[in-house]
């Protein structure tokens, strides 16, 4: 098989055989799912923190 013809037969599946979201709610869940990665990377970078300042405290002790 082509990559031609693949290509083209990809973009036909994608136009007759996909179902999509409507416009609206796509935008809906785009923008929950950034929010909810915004507030996942926070609490990622809040419990690095506190353990980053833990370790440097308990390696002090040995200083």
């Amino acid at each position: 098989m082509s990559v031609v013809k693949y290509i083209k037969e990809s973009f036909e599946e994608l136009n007759t055989n996909m179902t999509w979201l409507p416009k609206a709610e796509a935008q809906k869940s785009a923008i929950v799912v950034a929010i909810f990665t915004v507030i996942f990377a926070l609490a990622v970078f809040a419990v690095d923190t506190v353990f980053q300042n833990g370790l440097d405290g308990f390696f002090n002790i040995f200083n």
